[in-house]
């Protein structure tokens, strides 16, 4: 029976800024987001005995109506008004677990679009992104993917129509023993700057518009170098974690990479090179101070698509 591939691509954050609160309570946020080639891969097979199994090829993550997973097929399925529909999912791992790469919300995307095509719902890409916003403030990007604008929660997308896409190399480094909650990070962010929030939306306008025509935007069309850049969170986070203020000073010594910065709500830190082969000599180099100090380390390259369902179809008997 054919299984159905789906890649799940990890994410940064490039640009992270805290506006103010909504009036539901969320965060208001003025993002530049973007999709690496680190990816989960979700293998997707037909069942008809209308269960939605799920099986992970790792011990530490719940395969049960609390995963993405799940409750993506769950709510497409209900949608769908189809609740004889089975499938059998298996997820092999690849993104590290709780490390601010949206793994889990891009593996929540995956099944959105995987089991859209194995189903044969038919539902438009407008449905998917509106499907996924009500599962995860970062589900709609991982859809997408690439480069991108975030707005709102993270669910309103812009393209910044760059005229090539940016092939930069990347450094991932994260300390496994080490977790921050998204929730503490913001809440946080709220105790130490809620007085420079800003309160109205042609306030938070302003604030977008300067991220579309900002340094970064240009750097990343090679008119300019590489800015700092901005992430509000780790102005919270790297005081008080030290992971992640040894993580950023270990990268920041080797001296090669264009920029240093802390990914989402950490615990993940990147550094920016030129292209991939400099990232992976970078990663060589850095490798023994890294283990030393208790640092997993991945290096991977920009991708320019979000969650993709594969042309050729594996094998059940591979899955």
């Amino acid at each position: 029976m054919a299984t159905l591939r789906v890649l799940a691509p990890a994410k940064i954050n490039l640009h992270l800024e805290v506006l103010g609160l909504r009036p539901d309570g969320f965060h208001e946020l003025a993002m530049l987001m973007q999709s690496l080639d680190l990816a989960d891969e979700l293998l997707l097979a037909p069942s008809a005995d209308g269960r939605l199994a799920l099986t992970i090829d790792r011990q530490d993550l719940p395969s049960d109506g609390s995963n993405l997973i799940v409750r993506a097929a769950e709510l497409l399925r209900s949608r769908a008004g189809l609740p004889e529909l089975g499938v059998h999912m298996q997820l092999r791992k690849r993104i590290p677990i709780g490390a601010g790469l949206a793994g889990g919300s891009s593996d929540g995307a995956a099944a959105l679009v995987g089991l859209n095509r194995l189903w044969g719902l038919g539902f438009a890409a407008a449905d998917l992104h509106r499907f996924a916003a009500e599962l995860g403030s970062d589900l709609p990007f991982c859809l997408e993917g690439g480069t991108r604008l975030c707005f709102g929660r993270g669910e309103i997308l812009e393209d910044p129509d760059l005229p090539q896409r940016p092939g930069f190399g990347v450094l991932l480094v994260k300390d496994p023993s080490a977790s921050v909650s998204t929730p503490w990070a913001y809440g946080r962010c709220r105790e130490l700057r809620g007085d420079f929030y800003l309160d109205h939306e042609e306030d938070f306008e302003q604030r977008r518009s300067a991220l579309r025509r900002g340094p970064l935007l240009e750097a990343l069309q090679g008119e300019r170098p590489l800015p700092p850049l901005r992430n509000d969170l780790q102005a919270v986070v790297e005081p008080e974690v030290e992971s992640v203020r040894l993580g950023l000073r270990l990268l920041r010594e080797q001296g090669e990479a264009r920029v240093v910065a802390m990914s989402g709500s950490g615990p993940t830190l990147f550094a920016l090179y030129d292209d991939g082969d400099q990232a992976e000599a970078a990663g060589e180099r850095l490798a023994p101070s890294l283990q030393e100090a208790g640092f997993e380390h991945w290096c991977c390259r920009f991708l320019d698509h979000g969650v993709r369902v594969e042309d050729t179809p594996a094998s059940a008997g591979g899955a």
